[in-house]
């Protein structure tokens, strides 16, 4: 399962099911916001509507509300009793994203402005707000199930902020350590995925080693996950990713193959380092200086391979569990899908 080999993967259909099962309720959640304002900038955030409130279709790629599903369905239960919890992660996510962009002041998401440029810093916080006390009054309407539920969402919640905490900790920091940023990475992306992959298996009262195992096929696809992000953070092809070139780039990311790169005791390193002494790089020549350095320093070849170690060590979880078997299937593709896409 090389990426640097294989072409990007088809979203696997499961995602359109998943989609078409959880949507409603979410579109449900985000009316039950009190503030008109609020709902406009998360119909927004979600890909619903434009800026002025006009329909749209341009959502994300509902990988989490889809492995919620398909965690429910791991734990012996019916999709629809996943559907909750689906709604509840896919509500943090975007909580996630809406004030991850107002920091890393990224322009662009999804091939439009992000939210925070389209409607002001101000609001597209309190719309994160928002969306973050829906998630929870989603799992509170959801009984007991709910109950189950409910902590999980909030641990996952509370390693997100560290993670993206210490990622900005990181930007004002000339010496990171790989590890370091591995740890990072696993706070801000392994451990939201982490929660989508078992969630909707504690709602349905799964057996604890079920839980655990689908707990650490998440951890691991969402660290998977977020090397190809980096990946395409410093190769993707804006047109596909929705986002600028080089994006983390220009926004001096340090993420895992940046640092990687930078730890590798080569010219390409020394002078990758020089680089970005100052900070993030100044000038367009800048940035494509720094993704070729990222790129000829090997930073770009090693997150490619650990996207891949990480993808097979999440599949070597669901082996460790008796699994029905569609369910494994479904998240088995929902794994390659994740390692082989190109935005």
């Amino acid at each position: 399962m090389n990426r640097s080999t294989s072409a990007p993967a088809p979203a696997p259909a499961v995602i359109a099911r998943a989609r078409a099962l959880v949507e409603p309720a979410l579109r449900a959640a985000v009316n039950e916001l009190d503030d008109e304002r609020m709902r406009l900038i998360a119909r927004y955030q979600l890909g619903w509507c434009d800026q002025h409130g006009n329909p749209t279709s341009s959502g994300g790629k509902a990988i989490r509300p889809t492995l919620a599903v398909l965690s429910a369905q791991a734990g012996g239960g019916q999709p629809d009793a996943g559907v909750p919890a689906a709604v509840a992660v896919e509500l943090v996510h975007n909580f996630s994203l809406l004030h991850d962009d107002v920091m890393d002041r990224d322009l662009e998401r999804r091939h439009r402005p992000t939210g925070w440029a389209a409607f002001g810093e101000g609001q597209a916080i309190l719309a994160g707000n928002a969306m973050l006390t829906a998630a929870a009054q989603v799992l509170l309407g959801d009984g007991p199930a709910g109950a189950r539920a409910l902590p999980c969402l909030l641990d996952a919640t509370q390693r997100l902020i560290s993670g993206q905490s210490e990622d900005l900790v990181f930007e004002r920091q000339a010496a990171i350590t790989l590890d370091g940023v591995i740890r990072m990475e696993a706070g801000k992306t392994g451990a939201l995925l982490s929660c989508a992959a078992s969630i909707g298996a504690l709602a349905v009262g799964a057996p604890a080693p079920v839980v655990e195992a689908l707990a650490s096929f998440g951890l691991d696809l969402g660290m998977a996950f977020q090397f190809v992000d980096d990946v395409l953070g410093i190769t993707g092809d804006p047109e596909v990713t929705g986002k600028s070139a080089s994006s983390d780039v220009r926004a001096g990311k340090r993420s895992a193959p940046v640092v990687a790169a930078l730890s590798a005791g080569t010219e390409q390193s020394r002078q990758l380092a020089g680089l970005l002494a100052a900070g993030p790089p100044q000038t367009e020549e800048e940035v494509a200086l720094a993704a070729r350095l990222i790129v000829d320093a090997g930073g770009v070849d090693w997150a490619t391979r650990e996207a891949d170690a990480r993808l097979s060590a999440a599949l070597a979880a669901l082996d460790a569990v008796e699994l029905p078997a569609e369910a494994r299937d479904d998240l088995i593709a929902m794994g390659r899908f994740v390692v082989n896409r190109d935005y």
